[in-house]
């Protein structure tokens, strides 16, 4: 019942007030914008714009060509997102590779994890020392 009362607090469900104990009635309405919700969170809608249709549906416009307008945006975005997932991905299979064979660092005060710090550098990170100046 928490999605429930979610959606009433947040005003998408309008359920009546029984008269006898005061609990909260739903109707057929309400079981319908309920479905509703649910399925545009599942398609990705966020709850601003899963008002805004609704609104939209009250006032007797098809909220349709926003749902368009809308989704293909997002669309775009998960697609972006995607992307950049695939390349950190890449990237960590990278360094996990790079790492599988490298010693552990030692607190030397100058670095905190030189896996990390050095991760790209071309050269081996961890063979190479800095202490040139004795």
């Amino acid at each position: 019942m928490g999605t429930v009362r979610f959606y009433t607090r947040e005003n998408l469900l309008k359920p009546t007030r029984n008269p006898d104990n005061n609990y909260q009635q739903f109707d057929a309405e309400d079981l319908r914008r309920l479905r509703f919700a649910r399925k545009a969170r599942q398609l990705g809608f966020s709850l601003p714009e899963i008002r805004q249709i609704l609104d939209q549906a009250d006032n007797h416009h098809s909220p349709c060509p926003m749902v368009r307008d809308v989704f293909q945006h997002r669309l775009a975005e998960v697609e972006r997102e995607i992307r950049e997932l695939q390349q950190l991905r890449k990237r960590m299979t990278v360094a996990l590779a790079a790492w599988q064979d490298m010693p552990d660092g030692t607190h030397d005060g100058h670095t905190i994890c030189r896996l990390i710090e050095h991760w790209d550098d071309p050269a081996p990170c961890c063979g190479a020392t800095e202490q040139n100046e004795e």
